[in-house]
């Protein structure tokens, strides 16, 4: 039973229990085959001086086995909004010593890194120190935002360059890591999966009042809903969506997420007279998540850079079409007219793209038939025969 070590810092912890779920799934789903064991690292940065949300990291970097995978959490010293250049080396100096504790204990016979930066540099040295074949998996930020940074590139060159093999979670984004300077020939493409029985198209007429009564929101039967959902920062462009609303004067945005943005954007719906249209609702629990999904006649998300967003694969799961701009893996999503419509970052277009999926109604079992080939079985199947074929080049 070949094992891997996953270090990962996108995991769900107490303190967070939304982060990174999808690489957990992703892991557990692994797990669950018979032929691979999986054992996680998820290190938990905290600075020199815990205080504020910083303590219930610190409360939440604890062991245990989760879902039939043990997890570690080790600390490492993090330096807020300018320690980034350090973070691999920190990461590496807390989690090498568990790492070769657990080695020596039952060995592992492969090292992952579940994001290309800061987990990918510090992976490279445990592998390196551990003797073992090396895989990296790229997500989509870790390229477009730490690419830009020249200390970031350098470091996550070295490590793709160490590595066995590299993931990328659709084709667009192993392009650019190829435009990057990563060895393309050393990528294959591992899309997200799916919660089948979670996401799913759910009875679209009567799931308005029971939200309406849940959510306290005066949501109406005929009204158009619009939904999105992702961190509230300027790159996912919400902005552009609350833009949009004054040209749909029906329409009701729901609006699933948390971050720095969310001040402005409640200024600017205020603003533009579209703040009783709007609502906030925070970070859901992921068994409402599919109900406010599948209430939505669409799902805008006008984003400046995606790799493959979970947010797209759930959303059309429930039979919600989207409304998304041309980036990351939209296309390889977006084959079939059903799924919705790619549009131009700008006001404009957004309402246009917007008025059209609300004008030309889609059978909702179609949309959801556009990513049936999404399912947590099938991504651990097919990562499984991506470390197979990692282990065979090196044995």
């Amino acid at each position: 039973m070949p094992r891997v070590l996953s270090l990962s810092t996108l995991y769900p912890n107490a303190a967070q229990p939304r982060f990174g779920t999808f690489v957990a799934r992703s892991l557990e789903a692994l797990q669950r085959k018979p032929e691979w064991d999986v054992t996680v690292i998820n290190p938990i940065g905290v600075p020199p001086l815990a205080l504020g949300h910083y303590r219930s990291r610190v409360a939440a970097a604890v062991d245990g086995v989760e879902h039939g995978v043990p997890v570690h959490r080790p600390t490492f010293r993090l330096l807020p909004s300018v320690g980034g250049r350090f973070n691999p080396g920190a990461i590496a100096r807390a989690v090498l010593p568990l790492a070769k504790r657990l080695h020596r204990k039952t060995p592992f016979d492969l090292i992952d890194a579940q994001f290309f930066y800061p987990d990918g540099p510090a992976a490279m040295r445990v592998a390196k120190a551990l003797g073992l074949p090396l895989s990296i998996k790229a997500r989509g930020a870790d390229i477009h935002y730490w690419g830009t940074k020249s200390y970031a590139r350098a470091a996550m060159l070295e490590a793709g360059n160490n590595a066995t093999g590299l993931l990328a979670v659709c084709e667009a984004l192993a392009d650019d890591m190829a435009a990057l300077g990563l060895p393309r020939e050393k990528i294959a493409i591992h899309y997200t999966g799916l919660d089948r029985d979670r996401f799913r198209p759910l009875d679209h007429t009567r799931l308005r009042p029971r939200l309406a009564q849940e959510l306290d929101l005066p949501l109406g039967f005929a009204e158009p809903l619009l939904v999105s959902v992702g961190a509230l920062i300027p790159r996912k462009g919400q902005e552009l969506v609350i833009r949009a609303l004054p040209g749909l004067p029906d329409a009701r945005l729901l609006l699933v997420g948390k971050g720095e943005d969310e001040a402005t954007l409640r200024s600017l719906a205020d603003e533009l007279g579209v703040a009783g249209r709007v609502h906030f609702l925070g970070l859901l629990d992921h068994d409402l998540l599919p109900l406010v999904l599948s209430a939505a006649d669409a799902m805008v998300l006008p984003s400046a850079s995606e790799g493959l967003a979970n947010a797209w694969v759930e959303a059309l799961a429930c039979g919600t079409p989207l409304v998304i701009t041309d980036v990351g893996g939209a296309r390889e999503l977006m084959g079939d007219p059903v799924a919705g419509v790619l549009v131009a970052r700008e006001t404009q277009a957004v309402r246009e793209g917007i008025a059209r999926v609300l004008a030309e109604p889609r059978h909702r079992q179609a949309v959801a038939d556009t990513v049936e080939g999404f399912g947590w079985a099938q991504n651990a199947d097919r990562l499984a025969a991506h470390y197979d074929r990692l282990l065979a080049t090196v044995g």
